[in-house]
């Protein structure tokens, strides 16, 4: 199989159910972004310590692959199935949210992202999945998606922000706290 098809070089993309789309639909540019916040999810495992919590990465990589397949298709069009999202994996980011957190310092003051590349890396990561679900919402507007992708990507940015603050604690790195000059 040829990686290359000539297909889309008139700016145009088939979804599943094939409807052909503009490359710069909103539903292209959020199966896109959720595509780049895989690859920065990727970036976050790589710099994890523990086999459990890269295994948890893999998890969410292998959700953000079902969040893509779910965007790609035409839901008036498309036979093929497609995995599907369920509220177990809402459930897998609430539980180790909370898990993390238990060992956490209690917050009391914003956090600035760094203090070492993989809390940096797990910052821009965030921010990948706080525009992805901006995207998701728009194309919402428009056209209805699974209310679970919204949620999910929601609670993701959630995970990220206390699994940047999990590196820091598990590496004995001092959170760079904000200090707003006032």
């Amino acid at each position: 199989m040829k990686i290359y098809t000539r297909k889309g070089d008139n700016g145009s993309t088939q979804l599943i159910g094939g409807t052909r789309v503009s490359k710069s639909h909103i539903r292209i540019d959020a199966y896109g972004t959720v595509d780049e916040l895989n690859s920065w999810i990727g970036l976050v495992a790589d710099n994890l310590k523990t086999f459990t919590d890269k295994l948890l990465m893999k998890e969410i990589q292998d959700r953000l692959f079902t969040i893509g397949s779910l965007l790609a298709s035409d839901p008036d069009k498309s036979n093929m199935k497609v995995p599907d999202l369920l509220n177990s994996d809402i459930e897998l980011l609430e539980q180790s949210i909370d898990n993390f957190q238990a060992d956490l310092p209690e917050l009391k003051s914003f956090v600035l992202p760094g203090g070492s590349s993989a809390n940096s890396i797990c910052h821009i990561a965030r921010c990948v999945c706080r525009r992805a679900e901006r995207m998701v919402v728009l194309l919402n507007e428009s056209e209805k998606i699974e209310r679970l992708i919204i949620i999910y990507l929601n609670r993701l940015s959630d995970f990220l922000f206390v699994l940047s603050r999990k590196i820091s604690f598990d590496a004995g790195s001092e959170e760079l706290l904000w200090k707003p000059r006032l």
